[in-house]
This record gives structure tokens, C-alpha cells and sequence, in this order.
């Protein structure tokens, strides 16, 4: 906001100063080259005869994909009850290992700001911008295919999720509850699971559940880089092209991605 002075020695209100107004355009003018150059880039490298065939190619396949082969389901459960398991196990994995992280990397609990604080934090930020099909592909190559590889993954990805979340709500709990405990002579473990643990059971409850809602979805497509699970069946039948099968298995995605979000939210809603 500026306020200006006219010739006639009369103050006029402005909501930018001349400048401010030429920088915002200035702003403007180059955010509009730099997006009609990133279109150009991307349209160079773009076989538009592909683009415009898209839609008949895509009417071609959903054709194709129904009527669902429903006779496959029976195929299907035992794949889908293992995805579960790899979410649930690698979030309970996620959960053993983020926790104790999460104490350490809190202000309020870490045991050294100096050294233990940003060591923790690194390790969250590194497993949080890993995708977790990005360590299925690198534990299938050490591990080998199979579910292990997509339990490990889906917990190295979960750890850094689990404990930011955590560490920052033990950093918001209310810091009298703690002096009061600490004022009766309670040891620092007394402290902890007296004063900050009950405060902060809503928050891991909620953070823990979202957290295998989210696993749920993410373990099925592991499996398209042989980390086990309902994934696998999903690129066997996309390799042979039998359409109505990857049909069934879209469906039966859908509802278990349903019900676990409705789980997930009567747990939250339950607990917070």
C-alpha cells in the first residue's frame, strides 16, 4: 500500500507504488514467456498425430475392457489379501521405526539440538523424497520379486511420513502439562509417558491410520515392478492384453481403496 501526494498537495491512496505496479507486470509478462516457452519445448518433443489419435484410441480400448471377466475375481483374492498385508505390515514397520524418530527429531524431546536433531531430520527428508515405487524397483534388484521387497519399500517411504507429522505434534503439546509432571519429581521416561505421550495419542492414532489408507493405494501398483501383491496380476494380464481382466482388477482396487478410506475415517473420527 502506498500513499501518494498530488500536485494540489491532496494525499491519494494507492494500493502499489508506480514501481511495485511495474514489477508486478514485469512479474506477470514473465511468467507468460516462460509458459509459452516450456509449451514450445514440450511441443517439439511432442508427436501431436499421437495426440490427436488419442481419443479413438481410447474409446478403442474401454471398449475393449468390458464386459469385466468377473470369473477372474477368483483369482484375485489371494493377491489383494497380500497387498493388504504388505500395506498394514509396512505401515506397523513404518510406525517402529518413525516414532522413536520422531521423539528425536521434536525440539522439546530430542536429546541434543546440535547433533541428534538434524542427523533424524535428514533421514526424514530422505525418505520422504523417495517414492515408494522408486524403492520397490532397488529392493527388487537386491531382494528379488516378491512381498518382502514391498513391505521394505512401502515402510522406507512411510518412516519419513510417520515421524514429520509426529515430531511436529509433540512440538504443539501443551508445554504446563510437562512442568507439572517435571514439578512432582518424575524421572525424564515418567516425564514422557505421563505428560507428553497422552497429548499426543490423537494425533498417532490419526496419522498412523491415514498412513495405511494412503499405503493401501500405493501397494497395489508395486507390484507392477514384481513387489508382489495385486500389481503383478495387473501387469500379467496388461502383457497378454486380456482387457477385461485388468477391468476386474480395477474394480476390485476401487472398493478395497473405499472401504479403507472409510475405515481410516471412522477411525479418525472415533479417536480425534
Amino acid at each position: 500500500m502506498a500513499i501518494l501526494t498530488r500536485a494540489d498537495g491532496v494525499p491519494e491512496w494507492r494500493r502499489r507504488t508506480p514501481r511495485a505496479d511495474l514489477l508486478v507486470w514485469a512479474g506477470w509478462f514473465g511468467a507468460v514467456a516462460l509458459t509459452l516457452l516450456c509449451f514450445q519445448f514440450i511441443s517439439d518433443r511432442t508427436i501431436w498425430a499421437f495426440v490427436w489419435d488419442a481419443p479413438t484410441q481410447g474409446a478403442d480400448l474401454i471398449a475393449r475392457m468390458f464386459p469385466p471377466r468377473w470369473s477372474y475375481a477368483s483369482q484375485l483374492w489371494k493377491p489383494l489379501l497380500d497387498t493388504i498385508n504388505m500395506a498394514t505390515i509396512g505401515t506397523a514397520l513404518a510406525i517402529v521405526i518413525g516414532v522413536p524418530l520422531a521423539f528425536l527429531a521434536a525440539h522439546n524431546t530430542t536429546p541434543s539440538r546440535a547433533f541428534v536433531r538434524p542427523a533424524v531430520l535428514f533421514i526424514i527428508v530422505a525418505s520422504r523424497s523417495i517414492n515408494s515405487l522408486i524403492w520397490a524397483l532397488i529392493l527388487v534388484i537386491i531382494l528379488g520379486p516378491g512381498l518382502l521387497a514391498g513391505i521394505l519399500s512401502i515402510a522406507l517411504r512411510s518412516v519419513g511420513f510417520i515421524a514429520k507429522l509426529l515430531y511436529e505434534a509433540i512440538e504443539e503439546i501443551d508445554p504446563t502439562q510437562v512442568e507439572a509432571v517435571t514439578a512432582t519429581g518424575a524421572s525424564r521416561p515418567q516425564v514422557l509417558g505421563w505428560s507428553i505421550v497422552p497429548q499426543i495419542m490423537p494425533a498417532f492414532a490419526g496419522i498412523s491410520v491415514f498412513r495405511w489408507d494412503i499405503n493401501i493405494r500405493e501397494a497395489t501398483v508395486l507390484g507392477l515392478v514384481g513387489a508382489g501383491g495385486i500389481g503383478m496380476q495387473m501387469q500379467a494380464s496388461i502383457n497378454v492384453l486380456a482387457w477385461p481382466q485388468v477391468t476386474m482388477i480395477f474394480i476390485l482396487i476401487l472398493g478395497t481403496v473405499l472401504v479403507s478410506e472409510w475405515l481410516s475415517a471412522r477411525v479418525r473420527h472415533a479417536v480425534i
